[in-house]
């Protein structure tokens, strides 16, 4: 008998399928500059130079970590990809990028293509709420390299600003304001100690129903990360942008700082926004402190912009009217030893 690809755990015909599953719903991504087709070698994307008198490309690549896990032990799929976007793209806008194209990394065992679909679908509709086009991606069958019914995911995003318009926290000064916006939830960070807290030491099921999230524990903790692409436009013209942070793995501490200038610190009020259920669960379970709390998860607020404190209320307005959940966070002042104090 001989060998053949397939009896190696190789499926070129499932790959084939799923490419044409995929096609018409990653084509609903496409715009206007996309000249090629899914399936080719490379992606071709027609630069507006017209559009930008001194373009700066700008570019990032992200995965979605342990949420990954979540996903499989649910066996729930159609929400990680909108997280994998969403990781990438807010990324991205923090210097004021408009995001252009994605291209997705997905790589398993054995491919299950209409699982796989499934994660496309999220990818896609990520695409859609940043207004970018997935145009193209690597589909990897690794036999014997991940556990059954498990996949990895990463991926990558390019946008475009124009040099005059970089946003870079250089310019925030004392008595700048930071307008904080909710986020879903977890996110996608935090998700080893989340884990570790709710299924070893809380001995939750992913199934189980958790009256104070009001769901099963697996609808809130594959909730997707809010992408703020459409925050930003709105935002964009109308009131004067300083700086914009989004708070992923360090929590509010280690990303916000990373936008201030060294003569500034940022003292913010907790107090100010709501935080989700699920980070009080998660530090009840774990009688996890505080500090630790903040260092590790985003505890309510998923991105920051830096504004003028004369446009306080305008930025409030625009974005709650765009349906977003914003706050008064906190200001700049004249920097100390630390470069954010949460009272």
């Amino acid at each position: 008998m001989s060998i053949t690809y397939k009896k190696a755990g190789v499926d070129i015909d499932e790959a084939d399928k799923f490419v044409s599953m995929i096609s018409p719903i990653v084509k609903t991504t496409f715009r206007k500059e996309v000249l090629t087709e899914i399936g080719l070698f490379a992606g071709l994307f027609k630069f507006d130079v017209k559009k930008y008198k001194e373009p700066v490309l700008v570019s990032g690549t992200d995965g979605v970590g342990t949420k990954l896990k979540i996903a499989f032990e649910a066996d729930k799929h159609d929400t990680v990809g909108i997280d994998l976007v969403a990781m990438c793209v807010n990324d991205i806008l923090t210097v004021g990028a408009e995001p252009l194209f994605f291209l997705d990394y997905f790589a398993t065992g054995k491919l299950n293509a209409a699982k796989a679909t499934e994660v496309i679908k999220g990818i896609v509709q990520g695409c859609k709420e940043a207004g970018c086009a997935l145009i193209g991606g690597e589909t990897a069958e690794l036999p014997r390299f991940y556990k059954k019914n498990e996949y990895d995911l990463a991926g990558f995003a390019v946008g475009v600003v124009d040099r005059k318009e970089i946003i870079d926290g250089s310019s925030i000064k004392e008595g700048d304001v930071f307008i904080g916006v909710a986020s879903s939830g977890l996110h996608s960070n935090g998700f080893s100690l989340a884990r570790k807290i709710l299924f070893d030491i809380g001995k939750l099921r992913i199934d189980q129903y958790i009256p104070e999230l009001n769901c099963i524990l697996a609808k809130e903790l594959l909730k997707p990360t809010e992408i703020y692409v459409k925050a930003y436009f709105a935002l964009k013209d109308k009131v004067k942008i300083k700086g914009m942070a989004h708070i992923t793995g360090g929590g509010i501490p280690g990303n916000l700082s990373r936008i201030l200038p060294k003569n500034i610190t940022a003292i913010l009020d907790k107090k100010s926004w709501t935080v989700p259920s699920i980070f009080h669960l998660i530090k009840n379970i774990g009688k996890i402190n505080e500090a630790e709390m903040f260092k590790v998860f985003n505890m309510g607020i998923g991105y920051i912009f830096v504004v003028e404190q004369n446009e306080i209320q305008k930025s409030l307005a625009i974005l709650n009217k765009k349906g977003y959940k914003a706050y008064l966070i906190g200001k700049a002042s004249k920097g100390g030893e630390d470069k954010i104090t949460i009272k």
